[in-house]
């Protein structure tokens, strides 16, 4: 399912509670602040001290050795894979992952880069056996094996620990690099209740998108080895990412890290008990996971739901058949919470 295939538009006049994505939430007045007393310099001659303070705070709290900003979490995603690989590797990862699926081939259409998806287990991780199978022998006819890209949350799923090291695990033996796709890579640890180390250090580099759960305007960090981090800034400045006064983003993502990391428990919080409210009433399918709720009526009245929460202020996505994907997010409070189950209880009642 193409989770952003019909999405209906919030619109000029702000909708009470927007469930289409996380990407949606707008700076608080504390962001704004940061935003407006930024140190900036210029970042491609690295003198913006807001953003070389960005790499470097998320770089050690991942313990990593260097950090790069960049624009988008494609970005980040694509300049980490023409950093690891030359033209004609490839990149073993999921069918269903974000670097595969939601980044237009980029990495194969524009940095000559192979894409070898596998299938995505039930629970978000890749089988490690499928891993070394899909490493190809050293023969001409094949492209080379260089890269495991991995993912956390997928889909809403925190996968585990042991699963994402047995993954890692299996392309390190047979001689491959990883890297970690963890546009909610902050989720991901309050799920699984461990420390930033404990995931980010299962692989060589790690994708933050900053825009997503914490909160930002825009913005990801890519973090890792300093060498591999020098190639991905070559990158970036070809890839037309090299940005000037970027410290204006780079401290709302120094003020997201201090401020909305840790609630991200909160929108778990909020997934569940929307989760359950549709579970009480019996309409459909139901799943969630961290921020995440995926919700597929019974009826096949996808539209007509839509159509009647847009009426009460609430804005969902999805297309006119299968699940609908809401997420929860720093804008939707209680009170926003409230309006979309009453409109729900009320198309169902």
């Amino acid at each position: 399912m193409n989770q952003y295939a019909g999405m209906a538009r919030a619109g000029d006049n702000a909708a009470l509670c927007d469930l289409r994505s996380d990407t949606v939430t707008r700076p608080d007045a504390g962001m704004l602040q940061a935003m407006a007393a930024a140190e900036l310099g210029d970042d491609v001659y690295g003198e913006d001290r807001s953003v070389n303070r960005l790499e470097a705070v998320l770089a050690e709290r991942l313990g990593k050795e260097a950090g790069l900003f960049v624009p988008t979490g494609t970005m980040s995603n694509f300049a980490a894979m023409l950093a690891h690989c030359q033209r004609g590797e490839e990149v073993i990862c999921g069918r269903g992952y974000h670097v595969n699926a939601y980044e237009a081939a980029g990495a194969s259409v524009l940095g000559g880069i192979a894409l070898c998806p596998l299938p995505v287990r039930a629970d978000g991780a890749l089988d490690p056996a499928e891993i070394r199978a899909a490493v190809k022998e050293d023969d001409p006819h094949f492209p080379v094996s260089r890269l495991v890209s991995l993912e956390n949350t997928h889909n809403g799923l925190a996968v585990p620990l042991a699963d994402m090291a047995a993954a890692a695990e299996a392309g390190r033996a047979a001689g491959l690099s990883v890297h970690l796709d963890g546009a909610r890579f902050f989720n991901a640890i309050i799920a699984l209740g461990c420390a930033e180390t404990d995931l980010a250090g299962l692989t060589d580099t790690v994708s933050v998108c900053f825009s997503k759960g914490l909160g930002t305007p825009a913005g990801s960090v890519l973090v890792g080895p300093a060498e591999l981090i020098a190639r991905a800034r070559r990158w970036r400045k070809m890839l037309g990412g090299g940005m000037r006064q970027a410290g204006v983003l780079a401290a709302a993502g120094l003020y997201a890290l201090e401020h909305n990391a840790e609630r991200l428990a909160e929108d778990h919080a909020r997934a569940a008990d929307l989760a359950g409210v549709l579970r009480g009433l019996g309409a459909g399918d139901v799943s969630q996971a961290t921020n995440m709720v995926f919700f597929t009526p019974a009826d096949g009245r996808n539209d007509d739901l839509r159509a009647h929460l847009a009426a009460e202020g609430v804005v969902i996505g999805g297309g006119s058949s299968g699940a609908i994907r809401m997420v929860l997010h720093k804008d939707v409070d209680d009170g926003a919470l409230g309006r979309a189950v009453q409109g729900l209880r009320s198309f169902y009642g």
